[in-house]
């Protein structure tokens, strides 16, 4: 869609699309908006979009295809499935924010179930990226063997979300990836194979 559009119109439009939506109820934005903002008319971005749906999930789609990317790159370079699901959880929670209103949204804005209802929502490449470690780490005992990939995924992604909700709603304090270490713990012992789990008597 964006191929035929002039680079510093589809520039306007990208800045356009991320302040309405990040800052206006989903149901209340509106094309019209974005075309005032991006000094675009209604007209040129009804032919290229249609809709208001798919205005703002090609954006979508272009922002969290630069997460993804991010994610191939690091995990190239590591070994460790631990530190792999450390690093994926750190780019999450670093990605959102420096991109608050891509966070904004996709977690406060955005209807979940409007954004699953378009095929952008799969997000094939990444959601396989974050499977494949974790069947690697189901396939070596490490991860628990009894719950399904794709509910791990649910599991980790969905803290990441809540983290970066609360954030926003607590005004802000201190940066989102500050307690990135400590949260990520917490999820890993969530995620472990319980049969490797060791546990210390305190009053030994």
């Amino acid at each position: 869609m964006l191929d035929d559009i002039n680079p510093k119109v589809k520039n306007r439009l990208e800045k356009a699309v991320m302040e309405v939506f990040s800052t206006c109820d989903f149901h209340k934005a509106s094309i019209r908006d974005v075309a005032e903002k991006a000094g675009v008319s209604f007209t040129t971005i009804y032919k290229h979009y249609g809709s208001k749906e798919r205005l703002l999930f090609t954006f979508v789609n272009i922002w969290m295809e630069k997460l993804t990317g991010r994610i191939a790159d690091h995990l190239n370079g590591i070994q460790d499935l631990k530190e792999k699901l450390r690093k994926v959880f750190w780019l999450h929670l670093e990605y959102y924010e420096r991109h608050e209103e891509l966070g904004c949204i996709l977690f406060i804005r955005l209807p979940m179930k409007t954004w699953m209802a378009d095929e952008t929502f799969d997000q094939k490449k990444r959601v396989t990226l974050i499977i494949d470690v974790f069947k690697a780490g189901q396939a070596a005992a490490i991860i628990n063997p009894q719950v399904r990939a794709g509910t791990l995924l649910d599991f980790m992604l969905g803290f990441i979300q809540r983290s970066f909700f609360m954030w926003i709603v607590r005004g802000k304090k201190g940066r989102l990836t500050d307690e990135a270490n400590i949260l990520f713990e917490m999820v890993w012992q969530g995620m472990v194979n319980p049969a490797i789990i060791t546990y210390t008597d305190p009053d030994t």
